[in-house]
Formats: C-alpha cells, sequence, structure tokens
C-alpha cells in the first residue's frame, strides 16, 4: 500500500524549524521596537544636581517624555568631570531605555588630558542630538583697571603672568578657553583651579582673582547686581542678551572656544529605536520654547543629528589637541 505522506528528512526538519524561529523573532523585534518606548526611560546627567547641565538635562528629560508619551527621568551621577555619569551610559543596555548628557569634558578634553575612563568617545557611543553649545564670558570686577577686552590683553601682555584667571578646574570649559586664549594672544596668565565656578566668583568679587571665566547664564546675575563685568564671550559671535559684549576671537583671531551638551546612547541600539529618539529630539530643539529655555541658560540651541554631531567632535578633537599639546596641560 503506497505512503500517504512522508516526514522530511531531519536536517529538512531542523532548518524548518530555524526559519519559522527568525521569522518569529523578526516579528516580535519589529513589534518592539514599534511599541518603543513600553516603560520609562532613564537619562543620566553627570553633574550634580543644581548646575546648568542639571537644569538642561531635566528640560530635555521633559519635552522628550512629552513627545514619546512615556516618562523621562533624570538620574543625577556626577563625578570624575563627568565621567562617571558618562560611562555608566557607556557600558548600559542599548535597547533605548538609557540616554546619557554628553558633554566636552567627559567625551572630547577629558581623554585627550590623559583623564582615564572606561569608555571610547566615539566607538562606545551613539551620539544622537547636539542640543546647544555655550561660550564662557571672560568676567571681571567692576573696579579692574581693564574696561575692555582689548585693553585686559594688553595689561595681561604687560603683566607678565601676575594676571591670574579662575576656572572650574583643570580641563573644564573655562580652564581650556583661558589657555586657549593665552596661546592665541601671546600672552601669560596664572591659572587658579577651583572645584566649581561659585567659589572662584566668591574669591573674584574678594580680590583674589583678577578674572574668572564662568557661564554667562550664571555671571549675567552678578552683571545685573553691577559687581562684575563681562569683558568679552568665547563663541563665534556676539550673544543677543549681551550685544556690546564683543567675541574673544574679534581682538584675539583664533581665540574661539565653547562648551557643549548633548544627547547620547550607547552603541548598538535598533535603528527603529535611534530613529525614533533622533526625531523627537530634533523636533524639541526645532521648538521656539525650547530655544528660549536654552538662551536662558547662556546656550544656543544647535540642534545637529548623528552625523553632524559625530562630525562636530571629531572637529573637536582637532581644535583641543594641539592646545593641550602645545600648553603641555596634564592633569594633577
Amino acid at each position: 500500500m503506497p505512503k500517504l505522506f512522508s516526514l522530511p528528512s531531519r536536517p529538512l526538519r531542523r532548518a524548518v524549524f530555524l526559519i519559522a524561529a527568525l521569522i518569529a523573532g523578526a516579528h516580535q523585534l519589529a513589534y518592539a521596537q514599534a511599541s518603543y518606548p513600553e516603560r520609562p526611560i532613564k537619562l543620566i546627567v553627570p553633574f550634580a544636581a543644581g548646575g546648568t547641565g542639571d537644569v538642561v538635562g531635566r528640560l530635555i528629560a521633559s519635552h522628550l517624555g512629552d513627545a514619546l508619551g512615556q516618562t523621562v527621568f533624570v538620574e543625577n551621577k556626577g563625578g570624575a568631570g563627568s565621567i562617571i555619569g558618562t560611562e555608566l551610559g557607556a557600558k548600559a543596555e542599548p535597547n533605548g531605555y538609557t540616554l546619557v548628557m554628553s558633554n566636552g569634558a567627559a567625551i572630547t578634553t577629558g581623554p585627550l588630558l590623559g583623564q582615564k575612563v572606561g569608555y571610547r568617545p566615539l566607538e562606545d557611543f551613539s551620539h544622537l542630538v547636539l542640543l546647544g553649545t555655550f561660550p564662557n564670558g571672560l568676567v571681571v570686577r567692576v573696579d579692574h583697571p581693564a574696561k575692555s577686552f582689548r585693553e585686559f590683553v594688553s595689561l595681561a601682555a604687560k603683566a607678565n603672568g601676575k594676571f591670574n584667571y579662575g576656572s572650574a578646574g583643570i580641563g573644564s570649559a573655562g580652564f581650556m578657553v583661558g589657555e586657549l586664549l593665552k596661546q592665541k594672544a601671546n600672552i601669560q596668565l596664572t591659572h587658579v583651579p577651583y572645584k566649581g565656578t561659585a567659589p572662584a566668583m566668591i574669591d573674584l568679587l574678594g580680590g583674589q582673582l583678577d578674572a574668572l571665566f564662568n557661564n554667562l547664564g550664571v555671571a549675567a546675575v552678578q552683571v545685573k547686581a553691577g559687581k562684575v563685568r563681562i569683558l568679552a564671550v568665547s563663541g563665534p559671535k556676539r550673544l543677543p542678551d549681551f550685544p556690546d559684549v564683543p567675541t574673544m576671537d574679534s581682538v584675539v583671531p583664533g581665540a574661539v572656544g565653547e562648551a557643549w551638551f548633548g544627547v547620547s546612547a550607547p552603541v548598538g541600539m535598533p535603528s527603529a529605536v535611534v530613529d525614533k529618539l533622533v526625531s523627537a529630539l530634533m523636533k524639541i530643539v526645532a521648538t521656539e520654547e525650547f530655544k528660549a529655555r536654552l538662551s536662558e541658560r547662556g546656550l544656543t540651541p544647535i540642534g545637529a543629528g548623528p552625523a553632524d554631531f559625530l562630525r562636530f567632535i571629531k572637529d573637536e578633537e582637532q581644535k583641543w589637541g594641539p592646545v593641550i599639546k602645545i600648553g603641555n596641560i596634564k592633569l594633577g
């Protein structure tokens, strides 16, 4: 009697089962990506609570949560010049549920200075969107003999190192801008490091410092109080809130340097998740409300996507690498 059917060979059955499993897995992955996010997202802010980085981080978390229809909460992980929190972000599961506020100290200048980091700044991150950049202001007391930036440079050249300036420490944005100014203007300034610009501002007002490189959003409070003057800004153009303050570059060509904030994530996230996050972040930065809130903190909104963000980081490495080498700058 002839057989009505015969079972496939064992190798063929295995192949069929494997194909079926792959198809099922692909459907599950597609569903997971389409439904992302299904639970709260963590944004690691590698700074202590209360500072500019924290304020910007909470602002982006609030807007991103609204855009994605899911809670985005901030986890402050400060320390080691923002290295600790950034490393936690790099080593997180690449599923879109852990993001990190990236910045120049952790991604560019820190590693260039030889700071030990447990990640590769370019290879271990998916750098999503560059939020904004912010210049430092060269701040002096109202009774300082230099009444303009040009005069400050002239007096500093004659002082031959007797002028000093404060910053939030070696490797900070203010420190790097100060070193850049010294090299471009060929002047000597003595650096005084602090554990933040708040104690440096106290010493500036007390007469222990000649100058301070500080975030303009913070310095503006003392400007309004009539205690300090901003002689110049380190960005490429004048700022709307300080239209009478010149750029350093207008007096010392090439003296342009800014800090920055972005949103990054561990490399290896599904492309659909990356696209969804990038799209949401780009729309947020483009809103007038968000731009205004950044400007209040002294930031210039940028909104650069992954390709431009990565190019920006590489340009920053090319910019600060020679400054560190020429200045023989080392941590500690």
